[in-house]
């Protein structure tokens, strides 16, 4: 039931199930104060906080049916102190599955397709992280 709203993605040591079903999405409004389509929002504008970026994680891990102490403690070994160009593109991708439904029910012709950058990659190289960790060195 969840396959439409569910993405895979590598985190940390391995490839996980992310699912930010109805508990979880309600969850993730109750603990930034806002609504799904702001936070949604707030991402795109890439004006999140990095605490929403790893609730967003978190969450997604409990909502595809990973224990909360398990989902606790893979963020806070992968997703603290992480670059944040990191983390945006697997939490942005969380909630776009969730807000389109492009999750694990993919067609077997789409599945076939080359891999392409999405849009979400390019929009988290065009955040600039790069350009601000070269200006640092």
């Amino acid at each position: 039931m969840l396959e439409r709203i569910t993405h895979r993605a590598f985190f940390g040591d391995a490839n996980y199930p992310f699912a930010l079903s109805d508990g979880m999405l309600a969850e993730l409004e109750q603990i930034t104060g806002k609504g799904a389509s702001a936070v949604y929002v707030q991402l795109a504008n890439l004006t999140y906080t990095a605490a929403t970026l790893r609730e967003i994680i978190r969450l997604g891990l409990i909502g595809a049916g990973m224990s909360p102490k398990e989902a606790k403690r893979l963020v806070e070994a992968y997703a603290v102190n992480t670059p944040l160009g990191e983390l945006f593109p697997l939490a942005f991708e969380i909630l776009s599955v969730r807000w389109d439904g492009t999750g694990e029910k993919a067609t077997a012709a789409e599945k076939d397709k080359p891999a392409e950058r999405s849009w979400v990659q390019e929009l988290a190289d065009a955040s600039g992280a790069d350009r601000f960790a070269e200006a640092r060195a």
